[in-house]
């Protein structure tokens, strides 16, 4: 049996609606976009992973940039794309070494360009903790010529890309990316959900969840120790399957999904991370893990349209352009 901590678990959907409610207010340009005190300080993602300002950018600008990319080029480049996880790394790599595809691999080439940009600037975007320790490449000095190495090696070589592209399920795409060196279970996960956004594989986002460290977090603190035989996957789907009465049950229900879409697994899963942090500043007393959120919130001036995968019939429902920063300081993220 799965039973939550209601006096906890209530945080977690309110935290869902006030964090759908600032999406909302930035798409319609309303102030202010929250009262709340912790999220106007610190850094929250959005309920939906895919509407988050890295995750717009791979699905516009790196998945769905052109279509003369073969499937095999699409899995390559989000994968270079999410090692750094970093529009900037990207859009410098690209204007150095051309447009990433399997032709233009050239793993030498991108290590000698990645060297001087790492002289100057951050490669790696800080909300994954990217490893880098494996014997395989450990003749290897920089953690970027080891990811890239193993690419090539095990994802190219091995033809790991060509395999993803037969798989039968979102959760066969998860082992067959956790069989690479430095890929561990959270890491699979989330590459899987990216690649997933493409047109080169289409699983539901419901057929399949892992949760991370921070969503393990949020979850002992929302239910406690779980009964024997019940995972935290478990709690995530409890979560889904009672998302209405819950809502309904802490009053809110004013939640308005993403264009008519449900939030998914990985969307739960995500926002049990989050309200881990927000529990971390609203009730510091409940301790696991984590004393302090390490993220402050950053007004940025960079505009965004959004844009999400096609097959998911979303695009023809967005209304309002792309919000310059002449219109206001705050832009969507």
């Amino acid at each position: 049996m799965i039973k939550p901590k209601e006096e906890i678990f209530y945080y977690y959907f309110y935290f869902v609606q006030e964090r759908m409610n600032i999406f909302w207010n930035k798409y319609n340009q309303q102030l202010p976009w929250t009262d709340d005190d912790i999220i106007q300080k610190h850094k929250f993602t959005n309920v939906y992973r895919a509407s988050d300002r890295v995750s717009q950018y791979l699905i516009k600008n790196v998945i769905y940039q052109e279509t003369s990319f073969t499937q095999e080029d699409i899995l390559l480049r989000i994968i270079v794309f999410k090692i750094f996880n970093k529009p900037e790394t990207w859009e410098y790599l690209e204007d150095q070494v051309g447009v990433i595809t399997l032709d233009n691999f050239d793993v030498q080439k991108i290590n000698k360009v990645l060297l001087k940009r790492k002289s100057k600037h951050p490669i790696f975007n800080n909300a994954y903790m990217m490893t880098g320790t494996h014997s395989l490449y450990n003749h290897l000095r920089y953690k970027h010529e080891k990811w890239l190495d193993m690419v090539k090696k095990e994802m190219v070589g091995n033809s790991v890309l060509k395999k993803i592209l037969d798989s039968n399920s979102l959760s066969e795409v998860y082992e067959l990316l956790r069989g690479c060196s430095f890929i561990g279970d959270f890491l699979a996960y989330q590459y899987a959900i990216d690649i997933n956004y493409s047109s080169a594989i289409n699983f539901s986002e419901n057929s399949f969840v892992k949760a991370g460290i921070g969503a393990i977090r949020g979850i002992k603190k929302c239910f406690g120790p779980l009964d024997k035989g019940y995972s935290y996957e478990d709690a995530i789907r409890f979560t889904q399957d009672n998302f209405v009465e819950y809502q309904e049950k802490f009053g809110f229900t004013k939640f308005e999904p993403l264009f008519g879409r449900s939030p998914a697994l990985i969307d739960l899963q995500n926002c049990f991370c989050e309200t881990d942090k927000y529990l971390r500043a609203k009730l510091p007393e409940l301790q696991v893990g984590n004393k302090r959120i390490k993220q402050k919130y950053k007004e940025t001036n960079r505009p965004i349209e959004l844009f999400f995968p096609p097959k998911w019939n979303l695009n023809n429902k967005i209304t309002t352009p792309s919000i310059k920063p002449s219109m206001t300081s705050l832009t969507l993220f």
